[in-house]
């Protein structure tokens, strides 16, 4: 899998986790999609790094979805505004 293509991967994952969610500033919206593209670059070098998968293989996209995903929910765990 490409380079780019992981990065769209995750400013997908961004934009995507934003619409679902209500109430936001498009200042967050910039800062979730600059996330989902940092976790999935993470996901997809780590994954090549430990050898778990190849450039073509279709396991890096997968954990390029799963790397957004996971980096975007910890933000959120870490710093979620508690509404009450």
């Amino acid at each position: 899998m490409d380079l780019t293509v992981t990065i769209v991967i995750g400013m997908g994952i961004g934009v995507m986790v934003e619409l679902l969610l209500p109430g936001h500033t498009p200042s967050e919206l910039v800062l979730v999609v600059l996330l989902g593209v940092v976790g999935a670059l993470l996901a997809h070098f780590a994954g090549q790094w430990f050898g778990w998968f190849g450039p073509g293989d279709p396991l890096a996209f997968v954990s390029s979805i799963l790397g957004a995903f996971c980096v975007i929910l910890v933000y959120g765990l870490m710093f979620r505004k508690l509404h009450r």
